[in-house]
């Protein structure tokens, strides 16, 4: 956790005075049973009014005082651990923003979903009881051990022996609690997971009716969990009597031993009562401190992952010295013998794979399911980098140049289409935020989306679902395809993005698209021939390789491997 702390430097100021005023204030606690003392020894047995009341208005005054000490700390700490909470997670916002794919396959989006909110949120709880609890507890109860050996050294005897059983009792339930504690962020990841998968997945969960397999494997994350909390929650129940005993039995003694002494007048009423106080906050401040020992564990346990997300270094990064594009040319694109594997996996997912696609040319890449066509296209915008071999955009690899350089000449429609809430026209935007009316209704006609846009209510002002759940996967495939022409990139990939579409819409979207990015350079990925058959040149896959290189005809003769897929999906007339 103490890494965590840096989040706190921008604060200093704020946080010594926060710890300037907790010690104020415990003084002033620590001060009131000596006047109370005071009180009772010199006015009260006196008679002394006066001094009565003028003892107890300064105690008021100091009361006061130690009031104004706690508000104060107590708001300004609430907006440091709320300061801490923003700062936080900003950062891991940010740095999982930086993230390759790589990192975001390693961790799982349930788990930083986790970390970014509720482990964040326990670190931030704790925060305050730090600046707060931290600092008062070791105060109060030396300087309750030191004011009570002033008032009475004999009955100080007590507390050196109900102290040390306090401690251990504390210790003990502690070092049981601890464990536990790291479990449950563990097993709420688990049960994030689980949700998560569920609530996606519903429509699938349903279609093959199992939703009772699907309900028993959140019983059992979410029972897993509960039985730990069950588990912690039993120690933490054992511990708030255990300490209230050993409190009350000290009290009881105190009482017992002191009234001895006043007996054989070794001691006034006014400091046995002093005395009493002392103790208890000598006690309440272990108290407080047992507190910290159930909390700071699942902090601890949250700040080494918040930290753990921290402290990976994305496998992508900019160059220290990257080059410019040129501007106002179009994106020449070069693979070169590029080979590429996923990582930890046996075999290369691409192997030696070379081809050039032109400035306003249509280069497509059709194989088998698993050929490597979507993780060829993932290498351009640098998703990945390669193991071995170059991809070039204008001459220069990829790897010198900045990834928010490189992204911004690529308009990229993934083989999932991806809507976000908010409206049609926020959608088509999110490539190109200041595009013009226009521009936007010129998009979605290319797409082909203007006609069920216009059907909508509120046209291109209608919102979209979260998800994009209110719309058909053909629509949701074209709104993604007018985001990226919206762009007006200078590089195109199409990573099987018409694979929803019916055949009289694919045809009408890939004659608009010509007319539409002349100039411009296209990746086209897909499974059906007769979307990749017009194509400048076509790039056959199998099992990461290239099977073959050319227009339709020339594959249909001299590429084995593309005439089984073509003569597997169109007819000799459809073919000829």
């Amino acid at each position: 956790m103490l890494r965590l702390f840096r989040f706190l430097k921008p604060y200093g100021l704020q946080i010594s005075l926060v710890l300037i005023l907790v010690f104020f204030g415990v003084m002033a606690d620590l001060y009131l049973p000596t006047l109370m003392s005071d009180i009772i020894d010199k006015g009260v047995m006196n008679g002394d009014t006066p001094y009565i009341v003028g003892k107890g208005g300064f105690m008021l005054l100091v009361t006061g005082a130690s009031m104004v000490c706690a508000l104060i700390a107590s708001f300004l700490s609430s907006l440091i651990a709320a300061a801490f909470g923003r700062d936080s997670r900003r950062a891991v916002f940010a740095k999982v923003e930086s993230f390759t794919l790589h990192e975001f396959d390693k961790l799982g989006t349930a788990t930083l979903i986790t970390r970014s909110t509720n482990d964040i949120s326990q670190v931030q709880n704790v925060m305050i009881m730090i600046m707060r609890m931290m600092v008062m507890a070791p105060i109060m109860a030396i300087g309750g051990i030191v004011m009570a050996y002033q008032k009475d050294r004999p009955l100080t005897l007590t507390l050196a022996v109900a102290i040390p059983v306090l401690a251990l009792a504390i210790i003990l339930l502690a070092s049981k609690a601890m464990p536990l504690f790291k479990q449950m962020q563990v097993k709420l990841d688990r049960l994030n997971l689980v949700l998560r998968e569920r609530l996606t997945g519903i429509r699938v969960i349903r279609a093959f009716n199992r939703t009772a397999r699907e309900e028993g494997r959140f019983d059992a994350a979410n029972g897993d969990i509960t039985a730990t909390y069950i588990t912690v929650n039993r120690l933490m129940a054992f511990m708030m009597p255990t300490v209230m005993m050993i409190m009350n039995i000290t009290s009881l003694a105190i009482l017992w031993f002191g009234i001895k002494r006043i007996d054989t007048g070794g001691m006034q009423l006014g400091s046995l009562m002093a005395f009493t106080q002392y103790a208890m906050q000598i006690m309440f401040s272990f108290l407080m401190m047992s507190i910290m020992f159930i909390m700071v564990p699942r902090a601890q346990a949250a700040a080494e992952r918040i930290n753990e997300v921290l402290a990976i270094e994305p496998t992508i990064k900019d160059p220290p010295s990257p080059k410019e594009l040129p501007k106002g040319v179009c994106g020449d694109l070069e693979f070169r013998n590029v080979t590429f594997s996923y990582h930890g996996a046996e075999q290369p997912a691409l192997r030696d794979v070379s081809f050039h696609a032109h400035c306003g040319e249509v280069t497509a890449i059709i194989g088998s399911t698993g050929s490597g066509k979507s993780s060829l296209v993932k290498l351009v915008p640098r998703f990945y980098d390669v193991d071995s071999g170059k991809v070039l955009v204008n001459g220069i690899d990829v790897k010198d140049l900045r990834q928010a350089d490189l992204r911004n000449v690529i308009g990229y429609v993934p083989q999932a289409a991806v809507l976000f809430s908010g409206t049609i026209a926020d959608n088509i935007r999110f490539g190109a935020l200041d595009a013009s009316e226009a521009e936007l209704q010129d998009a979605a006609k290319t797409a082909q989306a203007a006609e069920f846009i216009e059907s909508f209510e509120g046209k291109y002002a209608h919102r979209i679902a979260q998800g994009g759940t209110d719309v058909s996967g053909g629509q949701k495939q074209r709104l993604s395809i007018a985001r990226a022409l919206a762009r007006k990139p200078q590089i195109y990939i199409f990573d099987d993005s018409f694979s929803a579409l019916d055949f009289k819409t694919d045809a009408r979207l890939r004659f608009a698209l010509k007319e539409r990015i002349e100039g411009a350079t296209v990746l086209l990925v897909a499974q059906r021939v007769g979307t990749v058959m017009d194509a400048d040149r076509i790039i056959v896959l199998e099992d990461g390789s290239v099977a073959g290189m050319g227009s339709h005809a020339d594959l249909m003769k001299n590429c084995p491997v593309y005439r089984e897929i073509a003569t597997s999906q169109l007819s000799e007339e459809e073919l000829a």
